[in-house]
């Protein structure tokens, strides 16, 4: 036997570990509110600065997102093997002046080259890193507290970015608000990548001799991608992804069609992002009774008939609050319960790896959905569209329980 170096005090909670947690919970605020939440308050006036249509300037943002989806398993893999330090620096500083350049765009092609740029960027800073960084330090004890701990505060992002962005926009035109988003990105963000971020403490402990740390994890990962538990989880988070972007982005026209002033229409979708939060709140303290993919798959199942009831009573205000309520618990339940899962049923060893394969198609079909949303609204309407999306999110379900069921073989 040889031995070699595992996580100590930081993996238990340790104070840097601690430092951590807050420092990527108010990185991903900040990255999640100027590279993403921003877009749809500027998207108006980009518009009509650029002299493009609206469709054309929200497929910039889509192929930002599809940009970060093709790069979730390279940054897996570069997490494994070399820790977040240097990625997410390079990754904030990289975002900082892509901010810039956007502000200067003059054509439609010039705005999608850098929003195909903030997707790369976006993919080194965002929650897949932060949840790697934090699944390295924690033990499977704290990690739950301390993954909340960072979705919570990343949970206020549109509530905090989309006023403040258009509070800049009715002050500086949309080129001025873009420059001081990217004096706050580069502020806040660069600081705290650059001087938080660590790899954990180590103790010795033994392991077999002749498998090194490439080794191990290439068998780690390998094993993950023979698991049928795995592609059902991938296939079960993917029509959910899809689920919770089309809503994202198609609720506030729905709830406009149904007769609602646009200012209540935009109220109500708004509540999605605190109540995301509630629902992470929810999963962490139930998930003390019961297994995680049991809340995930109730909830996931609520979100559908939520849905499915919306043509039913969202003509009038309690009602639509009602359905969005239902609908919202699950808006970002995912996003805490993937950590959980992977890291519970495939250990820590290629975790971002691992956590890499399943971010990708996630990703893609956020990006995807709203577009085919868009074209299942011209041929069907939103009693189509709302039956589409209940189905998947019972689908959604099943899958989730067929994960658990797995598990418990």
């Amino acid at each position: 036997m040889t031995t070699t170096m595992a996580l100590a005090e930081g993996r238990v909670g340790g104070r840097h570990g601690w430092r951590i947690v807050a420092a990527l919970a108010i990185s991903s605020t900040v990255g999640y509110g100027t590279l993403y939440y921003a877009y749809a308050v500027l998207l108006s006036p980009m518009a009509a600065s650029l002299d493009a249509s609206t469709t054309a300037v929200t497929g910039a943002l889509t192929a930002s997102v599809l940009a970060g989806a093709l790069m979730a398993v390279p940054v897996g893999r570069w997490l494994d093997r070399h820790g977040g330090r240097a990625l997410m620096t390079t990754g904030s500083i990289t975002a900082t002046v892509l901010l810039i350049a956007w502000s200067q765009v003059q054509t439609t092609a010039q705005l999608y080259a850098v929003m195909i740029g903030i997707g790369v960027a976006g993919a080194l800073v965002l929650y897949e890193p932060a949840f790697a960084v934090i699944v390295s330090w924690f033990t499977a004890d704290r990690r739950p507290k301390a993954l909340l701990a960072v979705t919570i505060v990343a949970g206020f992002a549109s509530t905090i970015f989309m006023p403040l962005t258009g509070l800049l926009v009715a002050q500086f035109g949309w080129r001025g608000a873009l420059l001081t988003l990217a004096a706050v990105h580069g502020v806040v963000t660069v600081p705290l990548h650059a001087l938080a971020i660590r790899k954990p403490p180590r103790v010795r402990t033994s392991r077999p001799a002749g498998r090194p740390d490439h080794t191990s994890r290439r068998i780690a990962s390998r094993a993950a991608m023979r698991d049928p538990r795995f592609w059902i989880l991938a296939a079960t988070l993917t029509a959910h992804g899809a689920t919770t972007s089309t809503i994202g982005v198609h609720l506030v026209g729905y709830l406009i069609s149904r007769g609602h002033p646009a200012a209540f229409a935009a109220t109500a979708a708004g509540l999605l992002g605190v109540l995301s939060v509630t629902g992470r709140l929810v999963l962490t303290g139930a998930r003390r009774r019961l297994p995680v993919t049991t809340i995930v798959a109730t909830v996931f199942a609520i979100q559908a008939a939520a849905v499915l009831a919306m043509p039913l009573t969202a003509g009038n205000r309690v009602g639509a609050l009602v359905t969005v309520t239902g609908f919202g618990l699950g808006f970002g339940i995912a996003s805490l319960a993937a950590p959980a899962l992977l890291a519970e049923s495939y250990g820590t060893t290629a975790y971002a790896t691992i956590a890499g394969r399943l971010a990708a198609p996630v990703t893609a079909a956020k990006a995807a959905a709203p577009l085919l949303a868009a074209m299942l609204l011209v041929h069907g309407g939103y009693h189509v569209l709302l039956a589409a999306v209940s189905t998947t999110c019972l689908f959604a379900a099943i899958g989730m329980r067929a994960v658990g069921q797995e598990r418990d073989r």
